[in-house]
């Protein structure tokens, strides 16, 4: 396990528990496309029930260079491909279906 997983981890949890979670349009639009339903309170449940087992690394944004969390989370049997950028008190995330071109690329 890399050694900023648990310290990411628990931001995130934190964070998610306290609502502290913004969703860019884009996710807003992902969100409502779910053929599993989530809405926003849900999409933080599943933020809060990450799993270091859940991680698929991370990449730096070409936009600002900050670090992108990956995380692909399964939803009543759908695999949920989920980036999180962490931001000091909130979440950004994009949250949709996964797709072929990001495969699970479990550790």
């Amino acid at each position: 396990m890399p050694r900023w997983l648990p310290v990411v981890l628990k931001r995130i949890h934190e964070l998610a528990a306290r609502g502290r979670v913004r969703f860019t349009l884009k996710a807003l639009r992902e969100l409502a496309s779910l053929e599993v339903g989530l809405d926003e309170a849900d999409a933080c449940d599943v933020l809060r029930r990450l799993r270091a087992s859940e991680c698929r690394g991370r990449l730096r944004s070409q936009g600002t260079r900050e670090w992108l969390y990956v995380f692909v989370s399964r939803v009543d049997d759908e695999h949920l491909y989920i980036k999180v950028l962490l931001r000091s008190e909130c979440i950004i995330i994009s949250f949709h279906e996964q797709v072929d071109d990001e495969e699970d690329h479990g550790p």
